[in-house]
């Protein structure tokens, strides 16, 4: 078992700044679930929304249902790579870096970070379809360079994390 690790100011901050993120996800959660139950006040979007009446506005207003709904499915698969982080720093606070745990929490956090992408090129779809030239819908969800390159990044530290755990019990079995 290693040693607590020196004191850090960045591993209190994340823990702290992880903490007020779950808070604020579940707010966003109930917020989007407030918008659904609101919503299907149709006189209520497209004042909201500045819509005029006109044929595509049903296909727009069922556009953003959809998308509000599939943002509470959001609200879970972030918790999970929150939760999952927060452990992951406690366990680096105790000296606990290399464990089996954490690399089964990257490895989950690859997971909803992939989820999360798939969720984002299904609104930004959505988003396309019922966007129109006198309403246009611009959510900033779809394809993003980055997102996949954050999923690819954390299935392979999933893995590192996996490596130096069996290097660290085959050190400690060593000593």
């Amino acid at each position: 078992m290693s040693t607590p690790t020196s004191s850090s100011a960045a591993l209190p901050i994340a823990y702290v700044v992880l903490r007020v993120l779950i808070v604020v996800n579940w707010l966003m959660g109930a917020a989007i679930l407030a918008l659904l139950v609101v919503m299907p006040n149709r006189q209520w979007i497209m004042a909201a929304f500045k819509i005029s009446p006109s044929p595509d506005a049903e296909q727009l207003i069922m556009g953003l249902r959809a998308v509000a709904a599939l943002g509470l499915v959001g609200v879970p698969l972030h918790y999970v790579v929150l939760k999952r982080l927060l452990a992951i720093v406690q366990a680096v606070r105790a000296g606990e870096a290399f464990a089996a745990a954490n690399a089964y929490r990257w490895q989950a956090i690859a997971w909803a970070l992939l989820a999360l992408q798939v969720l984002s090129l299904v609104i930004g779809a959505i988003a396309k379809s019922v966007s129109t030239p006198a309403h246009p819908v611009h959510l900033g969800a779809g394809f993003s360079i980055s997102g996949w390159l954050a999923v690819i990044l954390t299935f392979l530290l999933a893995r590192v994390f996996a490596e130096g755990t069996l290097m660290r019990e085959d050190l400690e079995g060593t000593v």
